[in-house]
């Protein structure tokens, strides 16, 4: 909530003593009552799903979703557990886990989004690894709790990628480079989004756009499990 109070009309210089205490005491009155609106709002306003960090796929196989260590007992995972969990978790490549280091202090490259994807009695924790100097993303994971610990049921490693929850989807884009196309200038992206069936991630829709075309291609139901 931005903005502040203001109260228009014209001034009077040196007001009669009575009328100056009443004025004070009526303004005294509002900012109160603002005051109490404003933690109410605040009290009672919409909650996030993303942690903190920079903004800004192929699904691994349901059937052999190995278990990871819980890292904490929060309801949601930190940036620190966060990159607990991606170092003990054996599916995650030793060259991310060689490569998940503080960029500033104890700040580590990782981007949270908190949602329910898998229908869980928790919700899901989608992880992005990226790159200290670009943001570029080098890895994007998906934890369901269960039992007190972190399964693993989504990955991909193929940079950059990076994803999202959208209306209770996986969303995952990941840009295209053509032949001399420098990092900061990709030519498109692929976005594909899936969506939790039996147990897995499916992809359920896939879309491809040119930068540099005013247009893409319009969302099409993809084939592709």
């Amino acid at each position: 909530m931005h903005g502040g109070l203001t109260e228009p009309g014209p001034t009077r210089q040196d007001p009669p003593p009575v009328r100056g205490v009443l004025q004070a005491a009526s303004a005294v009155a509002i900012v109160l009552a603002a005051l109490a609106l404003f933690v109410s709002a605040c009290a009672t306003g919409g909650t996030g799903t993303r942690d903190e960090g920079p903004a800004h796929a192929v699904a691994e196989d349901g059937a052999s979703v190995a278990d990871a260590p819980s890292a904490t007992s929060s309801p949601h995972l930190d940036r620190t557990a966060a990159v607990a969990l991606l170092k003990s978790d054996p599916k995650v490549s030793e060259a991310v886990k060689r490569d998940l280091k503080p960029c500033v202090a104890d700040e580590y490259p990782v981007d949270l989004f908190y949602g329910d994807l898998t229908g869980g009695s928790a919700d899901d924790v989608v992880v992005n690894v990226v790159t200290c100097a670009d943001l570029v993303g080098v890895g994007s994971y998906v934890y369901r709790e269960k039992s007190g610990s972190y399964q693993n049921v989504f990955q991909t490693e193929e940079p950059p990628v990076y994803a999202e929850i959208d209306r209770g989807d996986l969303v995952v884009t990941k840009q295209v480079y053509e032949k001399g196309d420098p990092v900061s200038e990709p030519s498109g992206e692929n976005v594909i989004t899936y969506r939790w069936v039996s147990g897995r991630f499916t992809a359920a829709y896939r879309t491809h756009s040119d930068y540099s075309s005013v247009v893409g291609t319009d969302p099409r139901p993809t084939t592709d499990g």
